[in-house]
């Protein structure tokens, strides 16, 4: 097909960043070919025609795609891995177009309601017919209506337009006036009624590309293209599970695939299926199956599973009832595949086993936490329609927030946009909020605010502790930077040598030696999340508890992952299981060295978890922790040495207020047999002294007026140093 008849191209989803702009991204030799320029215009033709402004396709695009959006995807009557031609056209500038709203929305500030929506499709081509989301305003679409001239234009500055309400049922909206057109974030859900299908679109997904192909294999071609599994002589999946920690995005891509291919949406709620009348329950289950089959083709949705389908036992009664009304629900199934059942939970081994099998759930789909490219997609989808200033990076915003799930990723985002609004209103309370925009400081006030809800049950955090703060210790710093941040920063120089980075490192050492500092100024130097364990804490008396808590610990660092995970005090955990007293307690100690053994051995399959463990009793540790390719290396951390001691009287006594005839090589001197923690706990009680000089000078709250009055002196050196001991004994 030449270009003048136009080319045909394969539809793909549009960026998440374009979402309702009607853009129409081309590849560089399909934008040769068609002999368009940015802002040009063109026409789709699928089933029907619409039109859409060029833009270039980033340099991954394949040569014979296009790359459009959901509204622009419908009025074109055509679907992702579709086919459509493509060919240039020249429109007018309208004179005026009318928009037909939604049921649901009405305007009284007309003038206003126009201006904005005006501004939003301004330069935007379009047709009568064709629909266009506001998604601040409503879930639903506005539909072009009448355009002078007739057919495809232009609107501009000078065109006219009419919002139109006839006809409709209408509420009436308060006020447009405090909605601003770059506040439209995508919804957060779909339609609450039973039946209908959400508007969440492929758009609205960021971060889960692969796992999204592999949901419309399993779901879009069985109710799009059934004939095909006739043809190849097998019956289509009848369902699929999606599993994964809780907010990844499992909801949302069941209503955009639903969407998408124009399906019944049935939303089943375990606690609305679940009834204490015996029968109650399975007829309620019956009704959604047929509910589902009359309205064909359907998708059927269980979110949360696991509340209504958990394993069964001899004590749930009415469970092991909707377990296997379910059951035979799924292997009753039409096998022409136009009623799929979708499964979402994230606790997937609580699930009944014979759910879990071929003819029933054929496929299981893990959501998990995105990585850093996925974090940058779902921040697109979040940020499409705020007003950021200029200094806001959402790349450096993605590389800072490891372990982050989607759901997480959009509280920050409503935090900055709050952060904005209260500043906006303590700045100038006077000034119009619709000028207000999200600068960096607000982005970094939110990250402060916001924890990875993956990891807050472990406290997940990422500290600001760097080497800087560490004095000494030269030769841990190296190590612990060779075996955390070589494999994030030089994975293709690992996977060119063919080699593994460390799985674990032992820091061991005398009390207060700067253990747990090290450990903390790793994560803070590579910028990964840093989980805290203390040893004493996975024990639990109940059996099986202490073991369970082992495994959460690492499966979770797995999903936030990169992450470090570090265990305090290991020895309280992971003694010798042959030294004396083993059994002493119930064989609770061997139980979780074992747990403990097995998911360091896992460790080595995740390059971006490290496991760190501190103890000052390393003789006592299991010596199976300690081979290679678990704990494997060692690292001896010493009382520090006179220059090492110097580094840390550095790091503690710079910004501090002292004398100008403090020496600090004396105090260097003088420390000897010290550890860091000591050498802390004596500038700590010389600055203590220096305060009391001064509170005890004035009477009260007035000695808060001589705080430039503190300077710590050698006199209070030498007190610190007389009443302050070595903690070694």
């Amino acid at each position: 097909m030449s270009a003048d008849e136009g080319l045909e191209l394969t539809v793909r989803g549009a960026e998440k960043r374009d979402a309702g702009r009607g853009i129409a991204r081309l590849p560089e030799p399909v934008r040769k070919r068609l002999g368009v320029l940015s802002g040009d215009t063109v026409v789709v033709t699928g089933a029907s025609e619409t039109v859409a402004k060029v833009w270039p396709a980033g340099g991954d695009t394949p040569d014979d795609a296009i790359l459009v959006d959901a509204d622009t995807r419908t009025n074109a009557g055509a679907k992702i891995g579709g086919v459509v031609t493509v060919r240039t056209i020249d429109v007018d500038d309208a004179r005026s177009v009318t928009l037909s709203m939604p049921d649901d929305v009405a305007f009284e500030d007309n003038e206003r309601a126009v201006e904005l929506i005006k501004r939003a499709i301004r330069d935007r081509p379009i047709q009568p017919g064709g629909q266009i989301h506001f998604e601040s305003l409503s879930a639903d679409p506005f539909v072009v209506g009448e355009t002078a001239p007739d057919g495809m234009v232009r609107v501009t500055d000078s065109t006219e337009l009419k919002l139109s309400t006839e006809g409709r049922v209408s509420r009436v909206v308060s006020s447009i006036a405090g909605k601003n057109e770059n506040a439209d974030a995508p919804p957060a859900g779909g339609s609450d009624d039973t039946g209908a299908s959400p508007t969440i679109t492929y758009e609205d997904i960021g971060g889960l590309d692969e796992e999204l192909d592999l949901v419309r294999e399993m779901i879009e071609l069985p109710l799009s293209e059934p004939e095909v599994f006739a043809h190849l002589g097998i019956d289509p999946p009848k369902g699929v599970l999606l599993y994964g920690p809780p907010g990844t995005g499992k909801t949302l891509i069941a209503q955009a695939v639903a969407n998408e291919v124009d399906a019944t949406f049935v939303d089943v709620s375990g606690p609305e299926i679940m009834s204490k009348y015996k029968g109650e329950s399975e007829e309620k289950l019956r009704e959604k199956f047929a509910e589902a089959g009359e309205n064909a083709p359907a998708i059927v949705f269980f979110d949360e599973i696991d509340s209504i389908a958990g394993k069964r036992d001899d004590d749930g009664d009415v469970e092991n009832r909707v377990v296997g009304q379910l059951l035979s629900l799924m292997d009753g199934l039409d096998a022409r595949g136009d009623v799929v059942v979708i499964g979402a939970t994230n606790r997937v081994d609580t699930l009944d086993p014979a759910l879990r099998r071929g003819g029933r759930f054929d496929r299981e789909i893990e959501i998990g936490v995105p990585n850093e490219q996925g974090r940058r997609e779902i921040l697109d989808v979040h940020t499409r329609r705020m007003p950021l200033a200029d200094d806001v990076d959402t790349d450096r915003v993605a590389s800072r927030t490891h372990g982050f799930v989607g759901a997480d990723l959009e509280s920050l985002v409503t935090e900055a946009a709050m952060v904005a609004l209260r500043r906006g209103r303590r700045d100038d309370a006077d000034a119009p909020l619709t000028g207000l925009r999200v600068t960096r400081s607000d982005v970094d006030a939110a990250m402060a605010a916001v924890d990875p809800s993956a990891m807050r049950e472990y406290v997940a955090e990422s500290p600001t502790t760097t080497f800087a703060d560490v004095g000494g210790l030269t030769e841990a710093k190296q190590t612990l930077e060779r075996a955390v941040t070589w494999p994030l920063t030089y994975a293709p120089l690992f996977d060119a040598a063919e080699t593994d980075p460390p799985t674990g490192v032992l820091l061991h050492g005398p009390p207060g030696t700067g253990k747990t500092l090290l450990a903390r100024a790793i994560a803070g130097e590579s910028g990964v999340n840093f989980v805290q364990v203390a040893g004493p804490e996975l024990l639990d008396r109940y059996v099986g508890e202490s073991e369970k808590a082992v495994r959460e610990v690492f499966e979770r660092a797995r999903q936030a992952a990169p992450a470090i995970v570090f265990f305090d005090e290991i020895d309280a955990v992971a003694t010798d299981r042959d030294g004396a007293g083993a059994g002493g307690d119930s064989g609770v100690g061997q139980r979780v060295v074992s747990q403990l053994l097995t998911e360091l051995d896992r460790v080595s399959d995740h390059p971006n978890l490290v496991v760190l463990a501190a103890t000052n009793r390393k003789a006592a540790l299991d010596p199976a922790l300690l081979r290679p390719g678990r704990l494997e290396s060692h690292v001896h951390v010493p009382d520090p040495d006179d220059a090492a001691r110097r580094e840390i009287l550095d790091v503690h006594l710079d910004g501090r207020p002292v004398a100008d005839d403090v020496d600090r090589d004396d105090l260097a001197a003088r420390t000897g047999g010290l550890s860091g923690a000591d050498i802390t706990a004596v500038v700590r009680e010389a600055s203590m002294r220096a305060i009391e000089d001064v509170a005890g000078a004035y009477d009260g709250e007035v000695a808060n007026d001589h705080a430039d009055e503190v300077v710590v002196t050698p006199d209070h050196f030498e007190a610190a140093l007389k009443r302050v001991g070595s903690s070694g004994g």
